[in-house]
């Protein structure tokens, strides 16, 4: 798969009909087998990458252990959760939002944010949708910071 670059003066140039371009990977099997234990390690909870071809969106399987919870970080891209498993509440710049399996959670740009899991008894799971991938493709701006 080729992609060009374009800027503003290419407006004209772009094509006038769509190609379908197949890249040679779309499917991630098994994905939870595939860990990035160092990553999962730094954050303080257990973090899936799923390994396919998008250039504009992310998406990864999270968890949070029994009585757990992630480091306090922000990031310069937008987060979507999807709680599967579990119950517990984010803290999102200082604002306690409640959470369990069926819920969605916004995470806007660089919000300092937190995920706590209340269960001393069950792991949470999640999936986080993330737009990182759009801008490390437009200029290398996906930031994370760690409190």
């Amino acid at each position: 798969m080729t992609s060009k670059n374009y800027s503003s003066a290419d407006f004209d140039k772009t094509p006038a009909k769509l190609k379908t371009q197949i890249p040679s990977k779309l499917i991630h099997k098994n994905v939870e087998n595939s860990e990035r234990e160092s990553y999962s390690n730094e954050r303080k909870h257990p973090v899936f990458f799923v390994d396919l071809p998008s250039k504009t969106i992310n998406m990864t399987i999270g968890g949070l252990v029994k009585a757990g919870k992630s480091n306090k970080h922000r990031h310069s891209y937008e987060t979507i959760l999807y709680v599967i498993e579990g119950e517990g509440y984010s803290i999102i710049e200082n604002e306690k939002i409640d959470w369990q399996a069926g819920d969605a959670v916004y995470i806007p740009v660089w919000a300092w944010h937190q995920h706590i899991n209340l269960s001393q008894d069950q792991e949470v799971k999640y999936i986080a949708c993330e737009n990182a991938a759009l801008l490390q493709n437009i200029g290398e701006l996906a930031i994370r910071e760690e409190s």
